[in-house]
């Protein structure tokens, strides 16, 4: 032991970097010299950036003066437990969010836990829009409605724009309206003319805009929040636009229907349709696919966009994968659509097929009561079969993944590294919504890194978010 304990701060610094967590923390207690080497905060910021990659690191330097690296390690290892582990009342508590009159069209996380600053103080809110003509805010910790809106028309879809703290609504009239999150005062209004519309918040070069796909095909880009016409483009004629994206990088928006089997989805470069030059045209392009159900891009790989199409028989599809560059010469500006691989899945069921995606390489396929995890290149990782009735919603972080049902369960899985496969996921625990008698199930659901949320699809008409928030 005096060997050990005459070695130079620095020699035991670099030994302990060789140690996991629950050792360096044995070690600390062997002796003063110990317990000031694996107190080194380069040591716990090392693990912590090796294990939580994805964080913003300079949202966690600025308040590092606050809290230690090793105090976020700690706090954030005990929440990812209790979410590995799921035990009721011990690791989570759960929340019914009443207060609509009618169905619950849409609801998204205003303010939620990102999983680096926010883990010592933060209240998520999350915001709802029903067919009763109201939009309501809720503190999903206490389980209270913050604020509501007047009612008015039906409402038909709700988006955020959390840079701002905004809410975006559409109704059954056409008008868009915009809100102030904190209050829910009215900002702005805006009549589209459409009864239908799909909404999609959007931020680029510091200015935030709202995407609005139409039932007649086209897409408007308006200003956020004050919601002026910026541009509009046509994109599948008489056919409703209901398969709107933006890529993580902001560059490029994917605009389609679902509806249109014989259409090909259209690829923006965003600043071609926020920021459109005089005389000029947008920069888009057409997908060398038709039939698109779904989409979605690969979070750590923005350029990159899966998509999966059909044949025209159900059963037959095909997910492909492009890279989108702009290629740009002396004169103009082109986008681009490299596809990098194309592989056929079997579908078994007639439900929504639902697409999302990890990292730069691993899509989810929720099919009927099926999820499957394929690599990019088409090799099935992963299959479950958790639920007795069909999927309805997939959310998708860095640690896990949550399903929800029509047979009233959320399903976790969490995130694992199989040494054959790579990564792949571990089916973990069931979250109950209540009584089946009551109600047609889960219809979405949403997470932040600490809490769950989702919208039961009650049989009196009058529907109810449940929310799970896990504790640190």
């Amino acid at each position: 032991m005096e060997i050990w304990q005459s070695l130079p701060l620095d020699c035991l610094i670099s030994i302990f970097s060789l140690l996991q967590d629950e050792d360096l923390i044995r070690a600390s207690t062997v002796c003063k010299e110990w317990y000031y080497a694996a107190e080194t905060p380069w040591l716990w910021r090392r693990m912590y950036l090796q294990r939580w990659s994805f964080c913003n690191v300079s949202q966690l330097l600025s308040d590092t003066e606050t809290h230690s690296w090793k105090a976020y390690y700690l706090r954030r290892s005990h929440l990812e437990m209790k979410m590995e582990t799921g035990r009721s009342c011990a690791d989570y508590t759960c929340k019914s969010l009443r207060g609509h009159k009618g169905r619950i069209v849409g609801f998204a996380y205003l303010a939620g836990n990102d999983g680096c600053s926010d883990v010592w103080n933060c209240t998520p809110v999350v915001c709802s829009a029903s067919t009763d003509g109201t939009v309501k805010a809720w503190d999903i910790h206490k389980g209270v409605n913050l604020w509501s809106s007047p009612a008015q028309s039906p409402m038909q879809d709700i988006t955020v724009d959390p840079v701002q703290s905004v809410v975006v609504t559409s109704d059954s009239t056409g008008t868009i309206k915009t809100w102030k999150g904190a209050t829910g005062e009215e900002v702005a209004s805006f009549m589209s003319g459409f009864s239908e519309t799909t909404l999609l918040s959007f931020n680029n070069k510091d200015s935030s805009f709202l995407l609005v796909g139409t039932i007649l095909g086209s897409l408007l880009v308006l200003s956020c929040p004050v919601l002026c016409e910026v541009s509009r483009h046509m994109v599948c004629d008489s056919f409703r636009l209901n398969l709107l994206l933006s890529s993580p990088d902001r560059k490029w928006i994917l605009a389609g229907s679902k509806e249109k089997f014989d259409s090909s989805p259209k690829v923006f470069y965003s600043e071609s349709v926020c920021c459109p030059a005089e005389d000029e045209d947008s920069l888009c392009h057409s997908l060398p696919v038709t039939g698109c159900c779904a989409a979605v891009f690969l979070p750590s790989q923005p350029a990159r966009l899966a998509v999966i199409q059909s044949d025209g028989l159900f059963s037959h599809k095909t997910i492909s994968v492009f890279d989108l560059t702009l290629k740009e010469s002396k004169y103009k500006k082109e986008p681009q659509a490299q596809q990098v691989t194309s592989f056929r899945v079997e579908l078994s069921h007639r439900s929504d097929v639902v697409l999302e995606a990890r990292g730069s390489s691993t899509l989810l396929v929720a099919d009927g009561k099926h999820l499957k995890v394929y690599t990019f290149k088409g090799e099935l990782v992963a299959s479950f079969e958790d639920h007795l009735q069909p999927i309805t919603s997939l959310c998708v972080d860095s640690f896990r993944v949550v399903t929800a049902s029509r047979d009233l369960s959320l399903r976790v899985l969490t995130w694992r590294n199989d040494p054959e496969h790579g990564l792949t996921l571990a089916s973990q625990y069931h979250l109950l919504g209540g009584s089946l008698t009551r109600s047609r199930g889960f219809t979405r659901v949403a997470c932040d890194y600490s809490s769950i949320v989702a919208s039961v699809d009650s049989l009196d008409g009058k529907d109810v978010l449940k929310a799970y928030t896990f504790d640190f």
